[in-house]
């Protein structure tokens, strides 16, 4: 009976691990790009850098929002509110769908969108790109650790001050206790959803096809609707956990760009040439 429950389970464990490697290894390999000389400890010290700055520029993002960025807030609030009045109905949808919803996909759900793989899964990514010295292994390695720390953040302050109760509780969904210590006040958001569709759509953002963003993004959504299924969250904790990492991933990978295109800007000295045949300047790169 051991061995029955071990090797599923085991298999699982690794199964989302091999395949993300896959896909990156067979796509983001071609657009490979060499970098320049550095030890190891400079390219670490480098990075660290920029998991502070990436989760930095993450939280202070709120205090330049625009009329833009304040009208998606305010259809993002709108949404999660239209979402938490129907949340009993969609609850007793998903959870009558849990009988015949398929064991591996539950399970892939967990082991996903669980802590610790989510960490063996981004620092792989990482650690690869470091030490093959492949650039965008790096770049989305450094990306999901950012976002997965200022998410992670985020998270803790809104599971702890909201309160909310699971629907397995039976307690319905108003039923609050802000900074209860007890895990079945921990509705909102999902923590699960969060971690998977963080690693999902940073993974998803390296690729121009669309099919394989597809089958990234599909991977992203079994944590958070396995997650339904077996009664853990309300569809509203669900959808905000994933709302929340897309923004995020995206205001991180915003700040990582500006500063890869601020690098590879070339500097140009400009000098005024004059001749018996010619005058003008002359720009030099």
């Amino acid at each position: 009976m051991k061995l029955h429950s071990f090797t599923p389970m085991y298999k699982l464990k690794y199964f989302v691990l091999f395949l993300a490697f896959v896909l990156c290894e067979n796509v983001i390999t071609a657009q490979e790009s060499i970098l320049k000389k550095e030890t190891t400890w400079e390219a670490v010290k480098k990075d660290g850098t920029l998991i502070f700055g990436g989760i930095k520029h993450a939280y202070s993002r709120p205090f330049h929002w625009k009329k833009d960025d304040l009208l998606t807030f305010g259809g993002i609030a709108l949404g999660t509110t239209l979402l938490y009045i129907y949340d009993e109905e969609t609850n007793h949808y998903f959870v009558n769908q849990n009988e015949g919803a398929p064991q591996m996909l539950k399970e892939i759900g967990w082991y996903y969108g669980s802590p610790q793989n989510f960490f063996m899964l981004s620092t792989g990514i990482y650690g690869y790109g470091l030490f093959a010295k492949n650039e965008k292994f790096r770049h989305t390695g450094v990306l999901i650790l950012s976002s997965a720390v200022a998410t992670g953040f985020i998270q803790t302050l809104l599971k702890n001050g909201v309160g909310r109760a699971r629907p397995s509780t039976g307690f319905g969904k108003d039923s609050f206790d802000p900074f209860s210590k007890e895990s079945y006040y921990h509705s909102f958001p999902s923590g699960h959803s969060i971690l998977s569709f963080t690693a999902s759509h940073a993974i998803a953002k390296q690729f121009d096809n669309i099919w394989v963003k597809g089958g990234i993004y599909g991977i992203g959504l079994i944590a958070p609707i396995s997650r339904l299924w077996i009664d853990a969250h309300w569809l509203s904790d669900v959808v905000l956990g994933m709302v929340i990492s897309i923004v995020v991933v995206d205001s991180v990978d915003n700040f990582l760009t500006g500063k890869k295109s601020k690098k590879k800007e070339p500097k140009i000295s400009w000098k005024f040439k004059a001749s018996t045949q010619t005058i003008g300047l002359v720009g030099t790169f």
